[in-house]
């Protein structure tokens, strides 16, 4: 993710606010340069940071942290982090104690069971018409981000794999015209990949292929297989 354009002093900065730093940590990189980051800037790296973590399970389920101790940890004041884990509580990531901080939010097997149904009532009907409905070329379009994903999945990167899946599913229901709906479904989708707690980490290869159903599903969009596609999406939610 780093290495886009930026100059080097930002993309230390990037590359800072996706470390969360052990308890037992005595020093830790500033997240923030002197001067030359934006507020709002820094509240993006933050929560970028604390999204990425939630996924690969550095923030634990229960825990409660709190804002001036993560502050600490990125070398920032208490308020960016404050106001990215307020956003995280808007997304059912976190709940918020008041003169305490913040708790992660525990996930049941029943919960992630819940998810995979709402998202796979939402997205299947949807991807069964744009299969009728959408040209060959367009899905072929879309080989890149099912590429981006199965090279974040073949690198083992899980919070990078997880952006690149969001953004694959994004691509293709844009194509419904339908914004709400694709909001919708990208929060649903963000909710499904945190993990559940004491889960076992992601391995690598069943990042690979779970990537790899990405482009199987485009093969099926472009063929009009309605069946395939259907078998593919509910597949794919159920392995999440």
């Amino acid at each position: 993710m780093l290495g886009t354009g930026r100059d080097p002093e930002e993309d230390r900065v990037h590359e800072a606010a996706h470390a969360l730093v052990s308890e037992h940590e005595t020093s830790y990189e500033p997240l923030i340069p002197s001067q030359k980051v934006l507020r709002h800037s820094v509240r993006g790296q933050v929560l970028d940071a604390l999204r990425a973590a939630l996924v690969d399970g550095e923030l634990v389920p229960g825990e409660i942290y709190s804002g001036p101790a993560l502050g600490e940890r990125f070398g920032v004041s208490a308020t960016p982090v404050r106001e990215a884990m307020q956003q995280l509580a808007l997304e059912g990531a976190v709940e918020c104690l008041p003169n305490r901080g913040f708790r992660v939010l525990t996930r049941t097997p029943r919960s992630q069971a819940e998810l995979s149904e709402v998202r796979a009532l939402i997205e299947v009907p949807v991807m069964l018409r744009l299969a009728r409905s959408v040209p060959a070329a367009t899905w072929e379009s879309l080989r890149p981000a099912a590429v981006a994903a199965a090279e974040a999945a073949e690198e083992g990167d899980l919070p990078r794999y997880a952006e690149a899946d969001r953004a694959f599913h994004r691509a293709v229901l844009s194509l419904s015209g339908n914004g709400q709906l694709v909001r919708i479904a990208e929060e649903l989708h963000r909710r499904a990949q945190w993990p559940l707690p004491g889960a076992p980490r992601v391995r690598r290869g069943d990042l690979v292929a779970d990537a790899a159903e990405h482009s199987a599903l485009l093969d099926a969009l472009a063929a009009q297989d309605l069946g395939a596609v259907e078998a593919l999406v509910r597949a794919h939610f159920a392995g999440a």
